[in-house]
């Protein structure tokens, strides 16, 4: 008891903690994996992007505490080999965040292309099921496991143009309860995060795709996108990072089957 507060006092709240992120080498994934890591965790990344990839390998605690590989997270055969690599370095887990999501199409319901629709909720939904499969065996072990699954602010509200995205968004909210009721007697907690707008490369896409549709500036779009918060902030990578952090931490042992929003609350999504 004592060791946990003194970890505690010096900030390293996730010492010895093993951690899996999917999508991890960029954005809310590389956020939170230097949050972790600089609070005491080992951090197991895979990732498609390669440039991201590389810029991982070059952190000085690449290979240390920070690990990561090539996968494709919508792809079920490669997240198999991902976690067969896994398991040959360690043999039990404290934490898996799936973080794997696309933006999706923006357009209205009748012009979607049904493979936009599909592909959306295929990357968006099915990588969870892929991970969480995977990764449950080796959380048991741990006996004091966290699964946070990224949702998003559209996944419990409206989201108009953007229904394949909501339409993922919502479904991993009913997964996260679901899976909250089924593994908390193996003492694992599940729970979901649903960040606002976040700042950085796929929210510029995401309003320069509206801004086209709606035949208006980029700058009105991002205008917007801001005021739908009471805060009238973007949100951070690192705001997210810090939540995981503690949802994975010793501090919130008994927060479970939680649909928490970081969003600087977020009043709508039109």
């Amino acid at each position: 008891c004592f060791d946990k507060v003194q970890n505690l006092m010096l900030g390293k709240s996730l010492k010895n903690k093993k951690i899996i992120i999917s999508a991890g080498a960029s954005g809310i994934g590389w956020a939170t994996t230097k949050i972790c890591v600089a609070k005491g965790a080992s951090v197991y990344l895979c990732d498609i992007d390669l440039k991201a990839i590389n810029k991982v390998k070059k952190h000085p605690l690449y290979n240390k505490r920070i690990f990561v590989s090539e996968a494709d997270a919508s792809d079920e055969i490669q997240v198999i080999n991902f976690f067969n690599k896994i398991k040959k370095k360690f043999k039990n887990l404290n934490a898996l965040i799936n973080n794997i999501g696309i933006e999706g199409p923006t357009r209205p319901i009748e012009k979607l292309d049904s493979n936009e629709w599909e592909n959306t909720l295929h990357v968006n939904v099915n990588s969870h099921f892929y991970f969480t499969k995977q990764a449950i065996p080796l959380l048991k072990k741990s006996k004091n496991g966290s699964i946070i699954n990224i949702s998003s602010v559209a996944g419990i509200m409206g989201y108009p143009l953007r229904s394949p995205y909501a339409a993922s968004k919502w479904a991993i909210v009913g997964v996260t309860k679901t899976l909250a009721m089924e593994l908390g007697k193996y003492q694992i907690r599940v729970n979901a995060i649903c960040p606002g707008t976040i700042k950085g490369d796929r929210m510029k896409r995401v309003i320069r795709d509206k801004a086209k549709f709606e035949k208006v500036s980029a700058k009105t779009i991002e205008n917007d996108f801001v005021s739908m918060a009471s805060m009238r902030s973007w949100i951070n990578p690192e705001d997210i990072g810090n939540m995981c952090a503690h949802l994975i931490s010793d501090e919130a042992n008994k927060v479970s089957g939680q649909v928490i929003a970081v969003d600087g609350n977020c009043e709508r999504m039109d």
